[in-house]
């Protein structure tokens, strides 16, 4: 009779074919997904680089939809809550309690406001203590966090500026904070729904090619302009951490504020006029000025102006200085890079960029530290004498590291690493860093020695390792390598590598992942530092395993299955399934092909997930290996929908071969890129039984100057946008799908239109099809009420179109 019900329901729901929209309500899955959802969220833990304090932040895992709803402006790419001045998508933590890294139980922090929302939070030079924004009703205030002593106390009052970030500096000598504060003339606001318009929008082309991707939340009128303004407008204050405040530089439309390692000078960066209608605000005109610690200017180290125009190719970049920084082992000298090749990956060039140092004051000749043969990426500082650079390609996704003399440039530079990055099997692994005298990161070396931290991933499994390497000779030698085959084993960091005292992270299939130090020196020594229990314990005895399988061209697959709660192996019924994946391009068959998934991690259920329908009787194959791949001259997309044809088949062979499903009833899901996954699977295959696609984009013509990994535009390869646009297929869709979409997105190229006009599409030709839109909500979906509603949908859907599937049965089968 249950059945029988729901199957009313679901006729009821779902038979598009009788009305055209529905007042729907919020709706609440099954009680076994709802207890799921329900689960406490851990805390996010913060441990000091001594392994000495550890602070624990509670939260909420998702907001509400009255929270979605406070008011927000979308200027410039930033969405901001104009009353409350700070990020109008911000998570906001509810609670804190800290504790020793040794002891079990963690204390209450006392003081706290009665409904906190504390965010932003920065940690002092000396580790002792954590400001934070908590924002209220009237705005956001900055509150101080003793460590020592579990007491917090209000610095400022609620008028914090937090639009552009980075609202909170700690000086150098722990005594007080620079903090973005509203200013005191700052202007009312645009009501730009109301206000009378003085005259039309205009945009102008002057014949330079500016091929930017489809941003959204741009600006759009000069009202949008003068909001935008007011609203990055803020005044620095300098507050002491007994609550003195005094002011230290006047209103201007402050980015970032960073300190010299000594705590002298101060790199400060300022969005300048003109803005732009057709990109974000980080490429807006900008100064980067150099103030000494009182706030008296010295000098414009960097003048950027407005960066609408740009070379095509993900490669391209801007001239002039960028990526300017300080160098962490010195008192105060910056560095940047510049292009060498006017920024366009078309000229062909020795060298692509060039890095620059200039000591304090800033005035002497730029000394060239380095030139990389591909675009500069980074740096990891050392001594006077060793620093390590990297450089990276995206067409060949090639990247190399170089070891090189920061002193003497007449040493020229080694490369000691040059290899695929999308090659995880040879990944040497990441240097080991540590505090410095100036509280900043730098190479932790022992003589010759440095240290590389890695993931370990290999062809029998991932088992993480830390070399020690050898900065004269190149050589490595394996200082420790995990050995667990049941569980799964994070490094996190060196505490000090010199006791062997690393901090890790432990989790298997069922244990909750939780922070241990290890003594890599002394054998098996494992310290607890957290003790999170499993809120998931429904899940525990579910049957989870990485299943490996071959594509038809003898490409390697993987991807992680899981099995319904209760099956039973031995009689091996035929379950319904649902396969979730997500393409990814590659540039070669052997990296496409490598094993990346650890069945040892912990079972967790996030909203966006398709493991909570274990509880619903289906088989799940999550993140199933989806490779695109072009090798040499061929692109990856030249022969997509082939190849996604053929991953997806490649995957239903594979648990069919062992005998847990009945392939007429698997159903296939995705989110963003994976939306256009599968709306391109159910255009071009006959293989699933119904879809789920969420917050995609299925019109490529609509991102004409690139999307995901296609660099090329509309007019260099027209073809290759038709072929992959399931817009332009909508006539050969007879599948069901479910299409969802916030109705605020804000991810480039994915536009709520996306969905809207792809529906119109399929319903028009008479495709099944229903389209869910989700009020508030963005790219990822936030509220509790949009995320059980979204788990609703999926699950009447799934038992409509795949569990329930009326099967036709041929008379060849009937013969046999």
């Amino acid at each position: 009779m249950k059945k029988i019900i729901a199957c009313f329901v679901a006729f009821v729901v779902f038979s598009g074919g009788l009305i055209a929209q529905e007042k729907l309500t919020y709706q609440k899955p099954p009680t076994e997904i709802l207890n799921l959802v329900d689960a406490p969220l851990a805390p996010t833990v913060l441990i000091d680089s001594k392994g000495e304090n550890v602070v624990l932040l509670y939260r909420d895992a998702f907001k509400s939809i009255a929270e979605l709803s406070e008011p927000e402006l979308r200027l410039g790419g930033l969405r901001i809550n104009p009353k409350t001045n700070i990020g109008s998508r911000t998570n906001y933590y509810k609670n804190i309690k800290v504790k020793k890294a040794s002891d079990k139980e963690a204390t209450q922090v006392s003081g706290l406001p009665a409904t906190p929302r504390l965010s932003n939070f920065s940690i002092s030079p000396n580790e002792k203590m954590v400001a934070c924004l908590n924002t209220t009703s009237e705005g956001a205030e900055v509150w101080i966090l003793d460590i020592e002593n579990a007491t917090v106390k209000k610095l400022t009052p609620a008028s914090v500026n937090a639009n552009l970030r980075s609202a909170i500096t700690w000086f150098g000598d722990n005594n007080a904070i620079l903090v973005k504060m509203l200013p005191s003339n700052r202007k009312e606001l645009i009501n730009t729904a109301e206000a009378i318009p003085e005259g039309p929008t205009v945009s102008t082309s002057d014949g330079q090619k500016a091929q930017n991707r489809t941003y959204q939340d741009l600006l759009k009128n000069p009202n949008d302009e003068a909001n935008f303004e007011q609203l990055a407008l803020s005044e620095i204050k300098k507050v002491s951490i007994g609550g003195n405040i005094t002011d230290f530089l006047p209103a201007a439309m402050y980015r970032s504020i960073r300190f010299s390692p000594d705590g002298n000078y101060i790199l400060i960066s300022r969005i300048e006029r003109p803005f732009s209608y057709i990109v974000p605000y980080y490429r807006f005109p900008f100064k980067e000025i150099v103030y000494d610690k009182m706030g008296k200017e010295l000098m414009v180290f960097n003048d950027v102006p407005l960066n609408e125009v740009q070379p095509k190719g993900f490669m391209a970049t801007r001239t002039g200085k960028r990526s300017t920084g300080w160098r962490s082992d010195k008192p105060a000298t910056l560095y940047w890079a510049q292009a060498l090749d006017k920024g366009d990956p078309e000229n062909k060039v020795d060298h692509r960029d060039a890095v620059y140092q200039v000591a304090a004051p800033f005035t002497g000749e730029a000394q060239l530290l380095l030139k990389t043969v591909q675009r500069f990426s980074g740096i990891n500082w050392g001594n006077e004498s060793i620093a390590i650079a990297y450089d990276r390609w995206w067409n060949t996704r090639n990247t190399k590291t170089y070891i090189f003399n920061p002193s003497n440039t007449s040493i020229a530079p080694k490369v000691i690493s040059d290899r695929n990055y999308q090659d995880r099997y040879s990944d040497p692994g990441d240097f080991v860093t540590k505090r410095n005298e100036f509280g900043r990161y730098v190479l932790d070396m022992n003589k010759n020695l440095a240290y590389l931290m890695g993931d370990g991933y290999t062809e029998n499994g991932q088992f993480p390792f830390i070399d020690s390497y050898d900065l004269k000779t190149g050589k490595t030698s394996r200082i420790y390598q995990s050995k667990y085959t049941d569980k799964l084993e994070n490094l996190n960091s060196a505490i000090d590598m010199k006791q062997g005292k690393i901090l890790v992270r432990i989790e298997s299939k069922s244990e909750y992942p939780n922070f241990y130090f290890r003594n890599i020196y002394k054998k098996d020594k494992l310290t607890p530092v957290t003790s999170f229990e499993n809120p998931f314990k429904s899940l525990a005895d579910v049957h989870k395993e990485v299943i490996s399988y071959k594509r038809d061209d003898g490409l390697d697959l993987e991807g992680t299955l899981y099995l319904p709660v209760g099956y039973d192996k031995a009689n091996k019924e035929k379950m319904p399934m649902i396969l979730w994946a997500y393409p990814r391009e590659y540039k070669d068959k052997s990296s496409a092909s490598q094993s990346t998934s650890n069945p040892n991690e912990f079972i967790y259920p996030y909203w966006g997930s398709p493991i909570y329908w274990v509880t619903q009787g289906y088989v799940v194959l999550d993140d199933a290996a989806f490779p695109i791949v072009g090798e040499g001259d061929e692109e990856p997309n030249d022969s997509f929908r082939a190849q996604l044809v053929g991953n997806a088949k490649a995957a239903i062979d594979a648990v069919d071969k062992l005998g847990y499903i009945d392939r007429n009833r698997v159903a296939v899901g995705g989110h963003s890129y994976g939306a256009f996954m599968v709306a391109n699977l159910l255009s071009h295959s006959e293989l699933f039984a119904a879809g789920i696609a969420r917050s995609g984009a299925y019109n490529r013509t609509l991102t004409p100057f690139g999307f995901q990994s296609e660099q090329r535009s509309y007019w260099d390869s027209p073809e290759t946008y038709y072929t992959m646009s399931p817009f332009m297929h909508a006539d050969k869709m007879k599948t069901p799908l479910l299409l969802v979409h916030g109705e605020a997105d804000n991810n480039s190229g994915t536009y709520p239109l996306q969905s809207e006009r792809y529906f119109n599409a399929l319903k028009g030709l008479g495709a099944p099809a229903r389209l869910v839109m989700l009020p508030k909500e963005s790219h990822g979906y936030r509220a509790k009420e949009s995320i059980l509603h979204l788990l609703w949908e999926q699950d009447v859907w799934l038992d409509e179109h795949v569990k329930n599937k009326k099967t036709i049965v041929t008379k060849d089968q009937l013969k046999r």
